[in-house]
C-alpha cells in the first residue's frame, strides 16, 4: 500500500499517535507501557509546560489504514536562546522495521524544522534532556528505567541509513550492585575511611531533604541544577512551570532516603536525587488500551505498596556547583547513597544514568564504585543546510 505521513489534526489520529507503540511492542518482553492519561496529557501541547517554550506538530505515517510510525518535530526556543544555536529537534519516534517508513518519518521532520528556518535537526528528544531522550543502541535485554527509552535495535540502521545522520553525542548507564560492592569490600572500606577524613577536612556535610518543606526543597535542588549543569551539553535549565511539573511527577513515588543535599561549610552546593524504578510495577501492572486505568492503577499499588516488587531504583539526578568538584562531594554523596540502600534492604541494585561520554570525572567515580557501564544511548543530528 502507498505510504502517507500526515500531521495529526483528528481524534482517530491522535489516538493512533498515543495507542502505537502497543502494537508496535506487542509481545516484547522488556519493553514497558505507561499510563495512558500520562502519555496523553504529556503530549497534550496545551497541558505539558515544555510545550510553552516549544513550537511544532506530531506525525503519524500511514500504509492504508494501518499506522506504521509516529514522530514529532519541534524547535526548543529556550535551548536555542540558551545555545545561541538554530536547531530543531524530533522525538516521539517509534517504526517498523521498514527504511522507507524511517526515512518518510525522519524526513518529514527534518523538512518542518528547516520551514522553520532551522539549519539542522537533532535527535531523538521527547521533548528535553530533562525528559525521556537518545536512542538506546546497547542494553536490548533488560526492561528500561524509569524515564528512560526502550527501542528496538534496528532503530539504529534505520536512522544511519536514513540521509544525513550522524552520532553527535553518547550517553551511559551505569549498574550498581550491592555485590559488585562486597566483591571489592577492602576496596569500599577504604573509600568510606577517605570520604569521612576528607568530609571532616572539607567541610562537607550530606543531609536528606526536609520533608515538611518539600516545595522549598525543590526549588533549592532547581538553584543547584542550573547552576551545576550549566556548562553541559544539551542541558537547558528547567522554567518554573517545568520544575512544578516535575515536582508533581515525583510526588507520585518519591523515596526521601534516597535524595540528598551536600552542604560545604553550611552551603548548599550539591544534591543526588534518587527514585525507585517504577517500571518495574508498571511492567506487571501493563496498562494498555482498552483496558480500565482503575484496574491498572490499582495493580500498581498492589506491586508498590502491598506486595512490593521494587528492587532497584534509579540515581536521576546529579549537579555539583563549579567551584565545588573533585574535592569528594560527588563521593560524599555516593557513599550516602550506597548506605541508606543498603539500610532499606530491599534493592539489587542501582542505575546511574545518564551520564556523557565525555564526562571523564563522573566515569571515574561510577568505576570507584564499581559501576558497570550496561546501557548506551545516542543522539543524532543532520545539518539541513
Amino acid at each position: 500500500m502507498a505510504l502517507v505521513v500526515r500531521k495529526v489534526e483528528t481524534k482517530r489520529e491522535r489516538d493512533a499517535l498515543v495507542n502505537f507503540p502497543w502494537t508496535l511492542y506487542r509481545g516484547n518482553p522488556y519493553w514497558v507501557p505507561t499510563l495512558l492519561s500520562m502519555k496523553r496529557e504529556h503530549l497534550d501541547q496545551q497541558k505539558n509546560p515544555s510545550w510553552h517554550h516549544m513550537d511544532g506538530e506530531y506525525f503519524v505515517a500511514w500504509q492504508g489504514d494501518r499506522p506504521v510510525g509516529t514522530i514529532a518535530a519541534f524547535v526548543n526556543h529556550r535551548h536555542n536562546e540558551y545555545y545561541s544555536e538554530n536547531i530543531g529537534f524530533f522525538g516521539l519516534f517509534d517504526t517498523i522495521d521498514d527504511q522507507d517508513v524511517a526515512t518518510a518519518l525522519l524526513e518529514t521532520a527534518a523538512e518542518h524544522v528547516r520551514g522553520r528556518g532551522c539549519d539542522a535537526i537533532r535527535g531523538p528528544a521527547t521533548f528535553s534532556t530533562n525528559d525521556e531522550c537518545a536512542l538506546l543502541i546497547d542494553g536490548f535485554d533488560d526492561p528500561p528505567r524509569v524515564l528512560m527509552p526502550y527501542n528496538y535495535p534496528y532503530y539504529q540502521r534505520l536512522i544511519e541509513n536514513a540521509p544525513g545522520y550522524d552520532k553527535v553525542m553518547d550517553l551511559y548507564s551505569y549498574k550498581f550492585t550491592l555485590e559488585g560492592v562486597n566483591r571489592a569490600e577492602k576496596k569500599f572500606a577504604k573509600l568510606l575511611r577517605v570520604t569521612e577524613l576528607n568530609n571532616k577536612r572539607r567541610g562537607i556535610v550530606v543531609k536528606t531533604l526536609d520533608l515538611k518543606n518539600l516545595k522549598e526543597e525543590f526549588w533549592k535542588l532547581k538553584q543547584i541544577y542550573n547552576k551545576a549543569w550549566e556548562k553541559n551539553w544539551g542541558f537547558v535549565p528547567f522554567s518554573d512551570e517545568e520544575l512544578d511539573e516535575m515536582v508533581a511527577g515525583l510526588g507520585r513515588f518519591f523515596e526521601p532516603r534516597l535524595a540528598f543535599f551536600a552542604e560545604v561549610d553550611g552551603r548548599p552546593v550539591a544534591f543526588l536525587l534518587g527514585i525507585p524504578d517504577m517500571n518495574q510495577v508498571l511492567h506487571r501492572a501493563y496498562p494498555r488500551p482498552g483496558k480500565p486505568e482503575i484496574v491498572s492503577l490499582l495493580q500498581v499499588l498492589w506491586h508498590w505498596k502491598v506486595r512490593p516488587k521494587l528492587t532497584r531504583f534509579r540515581v536521576m539526578l546529579m549537579g555539583v556547583e563549579e567551584g565545588y568538584r573533585n574535592i569528594g562531594v560527588e563521593s560524599a554523596m555516593f557513599v550516602e547513597v550506597f548506605k541508606a540502600a543498603i539500610a532499606m534492604g530491599n534493592w539489587e541494585y542501582a542505575d546511574g544514568g545518564w551520564v556523557l561520554e565525555t564526562n571523564e570525572p563522573m566515569i571515574r567515580l561510577c568505576d570507584a564504585f564499581n559501576g558497570e557501564l550496561y546501557k548506551r544511548y545516542r543522539f543524532y543530528q543532520r545539518s539541513l543546510v
